[in-house]
């Protein structure tokens, strides 16, 4: 309704509001304010008599509502606000806006200091002037503006073939047919929609195919048929792509239609004087800063556009819709590669099924003529969403759930699974003075400035361009793979063992282009932004974690993605900053990591030869980094060793380089501080001690001693496992313990380990792992006595929740509501061909609107999304209070991020918070929080089951010795 009525508010068509007003009121519905706001503006256009105003606004009145919530709660386009004011000054000519709100300052006890005035300080510059921060605002706004972004893929190098030229000019041939034959079958189907009736499930369709010109769909379409893969694609994951391709168009589009971008780009030039090195506004945070000036800017459209998301159901069946127009309409001559045969065309893409566990799952295929055809052109452009490449600017700051990161692009603040809504309702109903923890903490993140190691990006790419190096991390290409079977005759001949065998030459063939295609896109992302400064906007899931917005290239990926990285902004390396950066290549190395600090140091010194070889002569050298636990990083590290150690003052050496320090067993660390566990704190370095603790070979050693009295006993497996058991063999099923791993999880992890040592009996590896994964629960058990009961507490919980109906939810310490997002859910069918020869094609798009919780789900999944959140919590701590020191900070997960002149620094405040955090009362506030949620019934209505419930919440484990403050002077808090 609000949306038609702001449509025709636009047109001066009151009388059709009029109408709606009482067809609203004939089906029991009450006009809200954005109601009012429509005809009110309809009014001020027409400056509509003084009696119809006055009507409506005591309408307004006697349904509860106040004038100045108009200019309060909502949301404005183009002049809407000023029509609005127009009419109410027709019956109130003294009316005034009412004030901006009082900016309300966040109370967590947490964050007293943060955000006390008198510890203010004025934010960190960047190494920009006002004018250079326009021009990189400029840039990313033509990339935003134009939606995707062609750039040269580092193949692009090679050599140029007759071949790739013959295909090249024929791919291109195509391609011009293509597009007219799609913008043909467009045109008709709109055309055929045009004339349906409005019962017809395909006329909601219409509407959506008209928002955009025909060459823009037409665009988007083979834009995904020139990224398909010759193994083809999932028909929902591209469904889902092309209708998000177009959703993202129209968003831009209306951004622009209500001169959004106009505003935006007006507060944006105020707002980098905060953030450029040669201008000094007051002391505020980015976000503060940009409310102030969005207050002080007054009329023109809201920031806050109106809801404008599209169902997920509705995206599926534009998609689809898509998808067969390009089935139908991409045909290729059948004699194209080979004269011989027929000049019959035949379809570029088909449709087929295929199993994924119980599941058939429709796939999308190219034709093999197409993909030998793409094969051989070799182009060298790659085309990219905008919103999949670093931002040339800093991004724009996280204000509320619907506002941030990206200029145009639409991007949530809260990732979460396709079609849930619950999520972003809890965000609209927490007050936002409670969000702003987390979103003052995702601005800091996204507000540091990166640039390349062009190096080390050369020397990657040189290899990537020659065959790559499956040791090294660099997948090789297509040609490497191995050769398919040779077996006569067809597929329907071949044997058992035969046809096991080419689907394993398949699987791996589909492996390798996956892998290559990620490691080019990243590369390619990388070797494009080479010159440029860039960052990344995050954003978060459901618990809290942070994530970089650009999916492809960012400081989350692997080995090789984050040796390229490098902090813009420089440092001194300061009197200890060498010795961090020999240290943190000694633990990339994976060596001494049960060494104490000092004598990692004095390793690094005695291998100080091997350190300058490999910087000197990665390549040809005795490349001794290549024989390390993270190879890339580790060279990048040696290249800034050699060129700090070889300045005339290494103390005085501008570093750009980041040093990780990475959690010591990170959920167990929580765990141990939630229960005092005075054993389980000490395994985990939350105490001061002489070397590093290490919790894996402390229970490898615990498993060990249950082996040989069960051998002495005469325990056969116990015999055979007799030297096998390690601190590998456990390593993994002892991390993932604590994130909720199951008995039956940790023996395949188990299983996995053994099958990786030669010796050991294949015939024994059911039952050995089955041993060993009994031993590893009773060591845990044994030196994690609070950890178990906290767990078991929470699972427990979480199960007669779920039980009762209801998902499990929870509040994090710095204000973040949570909610668990795992339903029963049944397939839904939905019908996406139409006309086609076999009749209607019908495939599985998603599950039907959650109904009851997955009660298993629920339960299993609590502790570990519940540490998941108190991790987060704690980086985020972390990061503001880095940010009020002046420090860099980033973060992957439980691994920080600085400058070697700040590791210590960094250090020291990590461990403050994570005293801070683990002193508030956590187990007791959830306990309370459950209780009001979930309990909260006067006595004598309760259910029997919210008296167990009640009686389950109420007894809160109890705790150990431990003291908390022991933490600040543990050296080992990082491993």
């Amino acid at each position: 309704y609000n949306i038609v009525m702001r449509s025709w508010a636009r047109k001066g068509h009151l009388q059709h509001i009029s109408r709606l007003f009482s067809m609203l009121e004939s089906v029991g519905l009450r006009p809200n304010l954005d109601s009012y706001a429509a005809a009110l503006e309809c009014m001020g256009r027409n400056q509509s008599s003084t009696i119809a105003i006055r009507r409506c606004v005591q309408q307004l009145k006697n349904d509860g509502f106040h004038v100045d919530e108009l200019f309060q709660k909502c949301l404005f386009e183009e002049d809407e606000k000023e029509k609005v004011l127009r009419a109410i000054r027709i019956v109130q000519p003294n009316y005034q806006l009412p004030p901006p709100p009082v900016r309300q300052t966040c109370k967590s006890s947490l964050l007293q200091d943060f955000y006390s005035k008198k510890k203010m300080v004025s934010y960190p510059k960047l190494d920009f002037s006002v004018q250079e921060l326009q021009e990189c605002f400029q840039q990313q706004l033509e990339m935003e503006l134009d939606n995707t972004v062609t750039i040269e893929s580092v193949e692009s190098a090679k050599p140029l073939t007759p071949q790739a030229i013959k295909a090249r000019k024929l791919l291109a041939t195509l391609r011009s047919r293509w597009h007219d034959s799609i913008l043909q079958a467009l045109q008709k189907s709109k055309h055929s929609m045009s004339k349906l009736k409005m019962e017809s499930g395909y006329n909601i369709l219409y509407p959506y195919l008209c928002l955009l010109p025909d060459e823009e769909y037409v665009g988007i379409m083979l834009q995904i048929l020139n990224t398909l893969s010759p193994q083809g694609e999932s028909l929902a994951v591209l469904a889902r792509e092309l209708g998000s391709k177009v959703y993202n168009r129209y968003v831009t589009q209306r951004k622009l239609r209500s001169r959004q971008l106009e505003k935006v780009q007006e507060v944006y030039e105020d707002y980098i004087h905060l953030l450029a090195k040669d201008s000094q506004p007051d002391e505020y945070l980015p976000r503060e800063y940009w409310e102030k000036l969005v207050a002080e800017a007054g009329f023109g459209p809201s920031l806050n556009l109106k809801d404008c998301s599209w169902p997920y159901m509705l995206l599926m069946r534009l998609g689809m819709h898509m998808l067969e127009l390009l089935v139908q309409a991409v045909k290729v001559p059948r004699n194209v590669l080979n004269p011989r045969l027929e000049p019959k065309l035949i379809p570029v893409l088909y449709h087929v099924y295929s199993f994924r566990s119980s599941w058939q799952v429709g796939l999308i295929k190219p034709h093999p003529i197409f993909s030998q055809i793409v094969s051989d052109a070799a182009e060298t452009l790659l085309t990219f969403n905008s919103s999949a490449i670093p931002m040339l600017c800093p991004p724009v700051p996280w204000t509320s759930p619907h506002f941030g990161a990206f200029i145009l692009n639409d991007t949530k603040l809260m990732r979460f699974v396709d079609g849930a809504i619950q999520h972003q309702l809890l965000l609209d109903q927490c007050p936002l003075v409670n969000l702003h923890p987390v979103l003052d903490a995702l601005n800091q993140l996204g507000n540091c400035a990166w640039k390349i190691n062009q190096p080390v990006l050369d020397i990657i790419i040189s290899i990537f361009n020659d065959k790559g190096n499956e040791k090294l991390d660099i997948p090789p290409p297509i040609s490497e793979a191995p050769r398919p079977p040779a077996t006569p005759g067809n597929y329907s001949t071949w044997n058992k063992s035969q046809k096991h065998e080419f689907l394993l030459y398949k699987k791996k063939t589909a492996e390798m282009h996956s892998l290559r295609m990620d490691a080019l896109y990243k590369l390619s992302i990388a070797n494009y932004v080479r010159d440029k400064v860039f960052w990344f906007p995050h954003n978060m899931d459901f618990r809290g974690r942070t994530y970089p917005c650009p999916p492809y290239f960012n400081h989350l990926g692997n080995d090789v993605t984050r040796a390229i990285l490098l902090f813009a902004e420089g440092r001194p390396l300061g009197p200890k900053g060498l010795d961090w950066l020999k240290i943190h290549l000694i633990n990339l190395t994976g060596l001494k990591k049960k060494n104490a600090l000092q004598e990692r140091l004095e390793y690094a010194n005695e291998i100080m030869e091997e350190i300058l070889d490999s910087a000197d002569h990665p390549l040809t050298g005795r490349k001794w980094w290549m024989n390390t636990d993270e190879p890339w990083q580790a060279l990048a590290c040696c290249m800034e060793i050699a060129k700090a150690s070889r300045s005339p003052d290494p103390a005085a050496y501008i570093s750009h380089f980041p040093v990780h320090q990475d959690g010591s067993c990170n959920g167990l660390q929580h765990y141990a501080a939630l229960g005092r566990d005075l054993i389980g704190a000490m395994s985990v370095n939350l105490m001061p001690c002489n070397v590093p603790q290490d919790v894996y070979s402390v229970v490898a050693q615990q498993v060990e001693e249950f082996r040989k009295k069960d051998a002495e006993q005469g325990v056969k497996i116990a015999q055979v496992l007799q030297g096998f058991v390690s601190r590998k063999v456990v390593k993994q099923t002892v991390m993932t313990v604590v994130y909720g791993v199951t008995r039956y999880g940790g023996r395949l992890q188990i299983e996995k380990r053994l099958k990786e040592i030669d010796e050991f009996p294949e015939e024994y590896l059911w039952e050995a792992s089955h041993y060993l994964v009994k031993q590893v629960f009773n060591g845990i058990k044994e030196m994690f006595s609070a950890t178990r009961d906290i767990q078991n507490w929470l699972t427990e919980s979480a199960k007669l929740i779920a039980q009762s109906g209801q998902t499990v939810e929870w509040v994090t310490p710095l204000g973040l509501p949570i909610v668990q997002p795992y339903y029963r859910s049944k397939s839904t069918v939905v019908s996406i061909w139409r006309g086609s020869r076999r009749g209607v094609t019908e495939d599985t798009l998603e599950r039907s609107p959650p109904r009851k919780p997955d009660t298993v789900k629920q339960k299993n999944a609590f502790p570990p999304n519940f540490i998941h959140s108190l991790d987060s919590t704690h980086m985020m701590l972390t990061a503001l209070h880095c940010l009020r020191r002046g420090l860099t900070f980033v973060s992957v997960h439980d691994c920080y991020w600085t400058h070697a002149l700040t590791v210590d620094f960094m250090n020291q405040i990590c461990r403050q918070q994570f005293v801070a955090l683990h002193s508030e009362k956590i187990l007791q506030d959830l306990s309370k929080f459950m209780l009001e949620k979930y309990c909260s019934p006067g006595r004598e209505t309760r259910a029997l089951w919210q008296k167990k419930l009640m009686e389950q919440l109420s007894n809160v484990p109890k705790t150990g010795e431990f003291k908390l403050k022991k933490v600040i002077d543990s050296t080992y808090f990082f491993s």
